[in-house]
Parts: structure tokens; sequence; C-alpha cells
């Protein structure tokens, strides 16, 4: 070793123990990479294997090492590393500097048989659980509320590419229902309507109340829902019922002033919620909301448990822990969940 030296450039020599230490670096660095890749490739459960920052800082300054290493020439054209191994400080990763993150699930699809099969299961979970729950409806009802919904979703260029629960609310002075409605991407006529309970939408003629605005309402992951407190107002109600109740966000809209003959509008949050057992659930099935659909608690917990509009919730909740606290914990979710709120008006009235 020491006669190859010696046939050494003079400019190679001056730069001999840096060479030593960045060579032993690159061997170390090499087995850092080789050790992550095999943490990859054989992690289990579905997760994949990462290294966190602190160890990725200390494969950087491996990486910086290696820039002052220099390739050489010998007599016989030989491409030529000095790359004695020099002492340097272990390097060993440590378990806690590993980190696993799961792989976000893909959304349940199920063939239409199968998930005609589940909206019968919730319908009889609905009948059974949301008191005065209706399963009679017309056929003209019928005909009306899914021609009226998948027109919204056209409108909205929304293309249905899964068996998918839509959360329809008839906001007709009349009507003040909600239906949940199985829908995919075919024929509107294959749409199943699972039953329809009462709600209360916005109420006109009262200054500060707007008419719950019509279209398709995203349910996004985007805004984060959240559950009432069950604290009074100056009034001495509770707006979004009992502590513990969920509230749908669907954000800011736009909505006409139910007080102003000229058509203003405004804008307003739109909610799902429920709201005080005490004063206000009586009214529910005429219109009385500010603007919001305020539902009964029971419809309220209904939806809750079986995670109706909450297909692209479930999914974040797999890697975010702020969407896993929101949901219920004895929750049974649907794989036919949707994420849209449709608003329509069966009675035609204006927007």
């Amino acid at each position: 070793m020491a006669d190859a030296q010696t046939s050494f450039p003079r400019r190679c020599l001056r730069i001999e123990s840096l060479n030593r230490f960045a060579a032993s670096s690159f061997i170390r660095m090499r087995s850092m990479v080789r050790f992550s890749v095999r943490s990859l490739s054989i992690s289990g459960e579905g997760r994949v294997c990462i290294l966190s920052g602190a160890a990725f800082r200390r494969g950087m300054v491996m990486c910086a090492a290696l820039l002052p290493i220099f390739s050489v020439m010998d007599a016989q054209g030989a491409e030529t590393l000095t790359a004695a191994a020099a002492p340097v400080p272990s390097l060993q990763t440590t378990p806690s500097e590993i980190q696993t993150i799961p792989l976000i699930p893909s959304l349940p699809s199920l063939g239409k048989p199968e998930a005609m099969a589940e909206a019968i299961l919730l319908r009889h979970a609905m009948q059974r659980e949301v008191p005065r729950t209706s399963l009679s409806i017309t056929p003209e009802e019928k005909s009306r509320w899914i021609a009226l919904t998948a027109s919204a979703i056209k409108q909205a260029g929304i293309v249905l590419d899964r068996e998918q629960l839509l959360i329809v609310v008839d906001r007709a002075p009349r009507m003040q229902y909600l239906l949940p409605v199985l829908a995919d991407g075919g024929d509107p006529a294959g749409w199943m309507i699972l039953g329809k309970a009462h709600v209360s939408t916005g109420q006109p003629g009262r200054k500060d109340h707007y008419l719950t605005p019509i279209g398709v309402f995203p349910h996004s992951t985007g805004i984060l829902d959240y559950r009432a407190q069950g604290t009074y107002n100056e009034n001495h109600i509770r707006g979004l019922g009992v502590k513990g109740m969920r509230v749908w966000d669907f954000g800011w809209q736009n909505a006409r002033k139910g007080w102003r003959a000229d058509g203003e509008r405004g804008d307003i949050r739109l909610l799902m919620h429920a709201t005080d057992p005490a004063v206000l659930e009586s009214r529910i099935g005429r219109q009385a909301s500010q603007g919001c659909v305020r539902l009964p608690a029971a419809l309220n917990l209904f939806l809750d448990r079986h995670g109706l509009l909450d297909a692209d919730y479930e999914q974040t909740a797999a890697y975010d822990i702020s969407f896993r606290a929101l949901l219920r914990p004895d929750r049974t979710p649907t794989p036919i969940a949707g994420k849209y709120m449709v608003v329509i008006d069966s009675s035609g009235a204006p927007l």
C-alpha cells in the first residue's frame, strides 16, 4: 500500500487524510441507504418506513463529506481512490428515528347488488333509530326527487364514480325532508331512496334568516367538522343541540335573504346540525332555521354513527389525528358512504 501511495501525484497525497474520512463516510452512508431500503421492502401491515429528520440530516453530513473526493489515474491508466479506513463516529440509526406512515385506504367500492343490500340494511336502521322516519314514498315523489337531484349533480359537473349515498334535502315549504339516496354514475332511474325524515331549513320573512341555498355541497376535508358544546345562548337555547352532537360544516355559501323582497343575497356559514331538544326540536318539519339544515337529535346520531357523509373523513382519519378525534369511537361506517349534500326545492321556488 505504501509503494502505491508514493507513486501518486503530489496533489493526491495532500488530500489523503480527507479522502480516508470521505471513503469511510461513503461506506457508512451506503449502509444507511441499504438499511432504509431494506426496511422499506420488508415492512409489513401496509406501512412504509422512512428516516426521520434527524437521520436525514446525518445523511446530508455524509454527503457533504463526499464532495472533496478526487479520482486520479495511475501510470497504467487505472482509476485509483485512496480509501484507507479511518475511525469515524458511530452512525447508528435508532428505532425512534424510523417512523411509520399508514397508507391511505382506498374508498370502498361495492357492486350494485352489494350496495343495494347495504342500503336496505341502512333503511331498516334508519327506521329503527330515527322516530317518524317514513318509508312511504309515492312513485311521483321518487321520480321528482331523483330527477332534481340528478340535475343538480350534473350541473355541478360531478361524476359519481362509485355506488355512494347522497344526502338530499328538499327545502320546499310543504316538504322539509332529508332523503338518503343511493346513487351512481349510471341511469338515475336505478337510484334508491332509503327513506325520508323531517328537517328544518331557512325561514323566510324574518330578519337575519336566509333561505337555505340550493346546490351540491361537498363535505370536504378542507374544513374540519366539530361537535356541540351544549352551552346556552342569551335566550337560554342550545342552538347546536346537546353536548356531543355533530356539526357538519359546508363552509361559506351565498344565500338569499329571506326578509328581503328584492332577492338580495349574502353569505352564510352553511351547517347541518341538531337543535335544542326542549325548545326548538318540536318545530322541525317546517321552515324555522336561519339558513342551516336543522336535524332532530336522533337523525343527527344516525348520520354520525353510520358515517353517511364521511367517505373522505374516514380516509383522512387514517393519518390525521384531528379527524380520528372527531369521528365517533363507536361508529359503524357504511361502505357506501358519500360526501355530497344536495339541496333541492321541489316547489320550484326561486333560488
